[in-house]
């Protein structure tokens, strides 16, 4: 088992005060670019954190409903106690996703398009990397942003990645597997205070971006898992 802690600070951020969400009655502390002025838990987009039943339209609609304050104050969506199986699912601008320290994020075993969607290769590396084609969506994606922040009190994000190992190895992709967390072409990003298992590939992926913090971040892989680099800034 290989074990990261990650402590990199690309960016000085001043810290937020405590916000309170919602109905939720909880109430936490975390550093950030900024407070936001709306928040929302998953649960409110009929999400059910049971490990079992898929939570990819709920994030989807959170957070498409919730960019509608990117330019009002920015938007907080809380995850909380709970499994909460997903797909990939995109972020927007003036934004936080925060989970719960007893959340765990679990990226579906499924391959269907309609969870991973296939998007075209890196421009800088001209074709897939596990395949000549595309590859798929990374669990959580973003491209074209400003302020975001993906952040918990150590809550987790589950990539589940032994079946990709396990296609990787016998030659069966069709396209590149997902990451656990990509942003491109963005900037104003911080993650951190989260812990990243079994991600399918590599773990965290900024790239053509900039003003990024990166800290408290705890990385876990077995130690034959294939390319799960813990974080690959481009």
């Amino acid at each position: 088992m290989v074990l990261l802690v990650v402590m990199v600070a690309l960016l000085s951020l001043r810290g937020a005060e405590s916000r309170k969400l919602g109905q939720i009655s909880e109430s936490f502390e975390y550093s950030a670019i900024s407070c936001r002025a709306h928040t929302a838990s998953i649960t409110d987009f009929g999400g059910v954190g049971d490990g079992q039943t898929s939570n990819t339209k709920a994030f989807r609609d959170a957070i498409n409903q919730l960019s509608r304050y990117s330019s009002d104050g920015g938007s907080q969506l809380f995850v909380p106690a709970g499994k909460w199986l997903t797909g990939s699912f995109n972020l927007t601008s003036h934004f936080t996703l925060y989970l719960h320290k007893d959340a765990v994020l679990l990226a579906t075993q499924s391959q269907d398009l309609n969870e991973w969607p296939v998007i075209k290769p890196l421009p800088s590396y001209g074709r897939g990397r596990d395949a000549a084609g595309g590859r798929y969506t990374s669990l959580i994606f973003g491209t074209n942003l400003t302020d975001v922040i993906i952040t918990g009190d150590n809550g987790t994000i589950d990539g589940q990645g032994a079946l990709w190992w396990q296609k990787f190895h016998q030659g069966k992709l069709k396209y590149t597997r997902p990451y656990l967390i990509e942003i491109m072409y963005s900037s104003g990003l911080q993650i951190s205070s989260l812990t990243l298992l079994n991600s399918p590939s590599w773990n965290v992926h900024p790239v053509y971006s900039s003003d990024i913090l990166v800290q408290g971040i705890t990385i876990i892989a077995p130690v034959r898992s294939p390319n799960t680099d813990g974080i690959n800034p481009g």
